[in-house]
């Protein structure tokens, strides 16, 4: 089966994909494209997987550059690819021929660029990383690398919905003590139960943050045959769970 990568006109020319689960070598839960090294699938297989995106984006594999994502606000900043596996959300580079990968599975994968000024970034944002301030870092990172806000184009690409987000009240809360006019970001659930809207939250900071922003309108968690979710292997009481890749280059 051949790769499915989903693309936006946003981004114009700029190489830039959105890889579904379809086409990889993975098998059971991670059946697909598993670009995830910290799963507990076969390394040699996720390496197979990840050949196959690198040769996608016409990049050697080493130059298909992802890093160890843990919920913050980092943004690293790359000339070339790291030797080791960096703490970050996000990337930003003004170096041709490197494509900065970040990994998901219900979270925002976001992919940025300014053609004019030669500036692309990728960035991994669920609600903590959103909340944080990783959208507005990584923003601000390629200003410093030379792009302008009014030039920068911000495309979110498959993550969980609304609709199967369901949050408890703390979660709210949490939410409410940041800024009480997110309160719009959330519907009425079950009981006490609320529905979050994670890319309609990631879609507000980014045009905050002074960029024009999209998202492509998939989720997720609906849609088993095209995306892994962490929240929907859940549950499923699924031992474990593959992860997207989305990636960009110049």
């Amino acid at each position: 089966m051949t790769l499915e990568i989903l693309t936006s006109d946003a981004l114009g020319d700029i190489r830039h994909g959105f890889f579904t689960r379809r086409g990889g070598a993975s098998s059971g839960v991670f059946e697909g494209l598993n670009c995830g090294l910290g799963s507990s699938d076969q390394r040699e297989i996720v390496e197979t997987n990840r050949a196959r995106v690198a040769e996608a984006m016409e990049v050697v594999p080493d130059h298909l550059v992802t890093i160890y994502q843990h919920h913050s606000a980092d943004v690293l900043t790359l000339s070339d690819p790291p030797r080791d596996n960096p703490k970050a959300d996000a990337m930003v580079t003004k170096t041709p021929g490197l494509a900065l990968g970040v990994l998901t599975a219900d979270c925002q994968p976001i992919l940025f660029a300014d053609r004019d000024a030669g500036v692309i970034a990728a960035a991994h944002a669920g609600w903590g990383g959103a909340i944080a301030g990783i959208l507005e870092n990584t923003v601000e990172a390629m200003v410093v690398a030379g792009a302008t806000r009014e030039n920068i184009q911000a495309v979110i690409g498959p993550c969980i919905s609304q609709a199967n987000y369901e949050v408890g009240p703390e979660f709210f809360d949490r939410f409410m003590d940041e800024d009480p006019e997110s309160a719009r970001f959330f519907a009425n659930g079950q009981g006490d139960r609320l529905q979050f809207d994670l890319p309609g939250f990631g879609l507000h900071r980014l045009r905050a943050a002074g960029v024009e922003a999209e998202w492509t309108r998939h989720c997720t968690y609906a849609d088993p045959d095209r995306f892994y979710s962490y929240r929907r292997s859940v549950h499923n009481k699924d031992p474990d769970y593959g992860r997207l890749i989305a990636t960009i280059r110049l």
